[in-house]
Parts: C-alpha cells; structure tokens; sequence
C-alpha cells in the first residue's frame, strides 16, 4: 500500500513489480486472505504489548504518525470490547438448541463505542488526507478504475477492495445472529467483504447463518421480557451504526471540506495539501459510504420486533 500510494492519487502505480507482487501473492493465499492490506491486516493482527502494563503499539506503520496509531488501536479496542457479544452470541445458540429461551437474552447489555476515543488521539485533516488513502483498493475507486497489474502473477490488471470496517467479523456476526435483513445491494456488498475475512472468522459468520433463528424463536416464545431483551440489542447496534456515521462525517465530509477550503494542516505525507478527491464520496472498501451506512442503519432498526 506505502509502495502504491506513496505519491498520492496523480502517480497511481499500475504495476506491482514482480518482487513485490510474487511474495505478497503467496503468503496471501497461504492465509486465504485476498492479496490487498484487509481489516484483518491492518487492525486484528496490528498491535502488540509495549510494556508489561498491558499498554499497546502497533507493528505496522504508514504515513500518518500519532492519528494512525490511534485509529489503529481505537478501531482494535472495538473489535475486543465485542468480545462479550460474540461469547453471549454462542451461548443463546446453545440455549434454542436445548430449548431454554428463557435464560439467552436475560442479561443483555448495549454495544459498547471507545470510537469515541477517537476524537482524542485521530485528527480528522490527518485521517483525511494522509491516511485515507493507504486503506483504499483498486475496486471500484475512480482514481484506479482499471485496477492493478500483479507482475510475474497475472498479465491482466486485478481489482480488490481496500480495508474496511465492513470487513469486521463481529458486525456481520451481529447481524446473523439477530436476524438482520439488509437491501438487496447493501448484503451484495457485505457478502463480498466476507472474502476479505480470515477464512474461520467467515466459517464463524456461516455458522450462525446455519443455525436456527434467533428472532424466530424470540417471536414464537410470546415471552414480553425475552422479546423486549432481544430489541435492546437490535437498538444497540442500530445506535452503533449511527455513531459510526457521525465518525464519518466528521472524518470524511466535514474534512473534506476542510481541505477544499484549504483550511486543514495536513502535515507530511501523499500529495500533501492534496485531497484525495476520488475517495470524497465512497469508502475505501469501494461502498457509497453515505448511502451504505444509512441503509444498514436503518435495516437494522427494522429489525425490532413490535408488540
């Protein structure tokens, strides 16, 4: 990514040269993960401990110093504190499957958001119009429309979508396991970031698919307490997707105009002073981010079950 986009939008790269492409190709397929930097790259297996005190850094780094760190670690801190989540997720399948809908849903607790650590350690010029850019792909991005050549792999041009969070496993499990049915075009493209997942995370998302609906059986118990614990969490992640989509209008649209304006300091890095004008409007997974976002959001709220 640092090799491709060193020199912004305007020296897009069309090829990657052979002792780069030949050896990123491989150790890809190897963790049957497509060879562009995933989610998974970049977030799940990006940290480590800096001291005993459990405090952590990342491995990796790309243009963007402290606001990289931070996005890094605050998007990790996510991903751990769905952790509980995911654990009640296999006990309320375990519990239909013995039949004790009584006990799945009794505790059940909102999603909890340290993106809001964010506006704390992520500056919004920075993200915008240093960091960006090294999370974009080569699909569906106007400023590589006809993708990327894999010297010594593949004569003609390849087209991946770039790191995103709807590449997180614990989202596509949430909405599984609740029962949550999004647009024709927004599941399209969820679908297709479940390729960008480490195989037994989507073996994982598959599984709950497969397994007996959970809003099924919170419909056929005709239990108040059950149905009423069930819609606190469908209202939980709908209020997550809501607080995402503030994040991104504060760190995309309102920084984009920002830049426009020239009133942002970007600092060092791509094309600096340079806005990344083909991204202003789509994520780096290459979704109409705006739209996309809305519409899972407001699917999810559909997912309530009425009285």
């Amino acid at each position: 990514m640092g090799y491709l986009w060193q020199e912004g939008e305007e020296g897009t790269v069309k090829v990657l040269p052979q002792n780069l492409a030949v050896p990123f190709w491989e150790v890809s397929q190897a963790l049957g993960l497509p060879p562009i930097l995933c989610h998974a790259d970049f977030v799940l297996a990006n940290w480590r401990r800096k001291d005993p005190d459990g405090n952590l850094d990342t491995i990796i780094s790309l243009p963007g110093a402290e606001s990289l760190r931070g996005f890094i670690l605050v998007t990790l801190l996510v991903e751990k504190a769905a952790v509980p989540g995911i654990k009640v997720g296999g006990r309320c399948r375990a519990l239909w499957l013995f039949a004790h809908p009584e006990s799945a849903l009794r505790h059940p607790r909102g999603y909890p958001t340290p993106t809001r650590l964010l506006r704390d350690f992520v500056d919004p010029a920075v993200f915008y119009a240093v960091i960006r850019i090294f999370l974009s792909g080569w699909k569906d991005n106007p400023a590589m429309p006809g993708g990327l050549v894999y010297e010594g792999v593949s004569d003609e041009p390849l087209a991946y979508s770039g790191g995103s969070a709807a590449q997180s496993t614990v989202l596509h499990a949430f909405d599984e396991l609740l029962g949550i049915r999004h647009s024709e075009e927004s599941s399209a493209f969820l679908r297709r970031m479940r390729q960008y997942m480490p195989p037994p995370h989507r073996a994982f998302v598959e599984e709950i698919r497969r397994a007996p609906p959970l809003r099924q059986h919170v419909l056929s118990s005709g239990d108040a307490r059950l149905r009423a614990a069930f819609n606190r969490c469908v209202c939980a992640l709908a209020d997550f997707r809501s607080y995402h989509i503030t994040i991104v209008t504060k760190y995309i649209a309102v920084a984009a105009a920002k830049a426009k304006a020239g009133r942002a300091e970007p600092g060092d890095g791509p094309a600096a002073g340079k806005p990344p004008s083909a991204l202003e409007t789509k994520g780096t997974g290459g979704s109409h981010i705006f739209s996309f976002l809305k519409s899972v959001r407001d699917t999810t709220r559909e997912g309530v079950i009425s009285a």
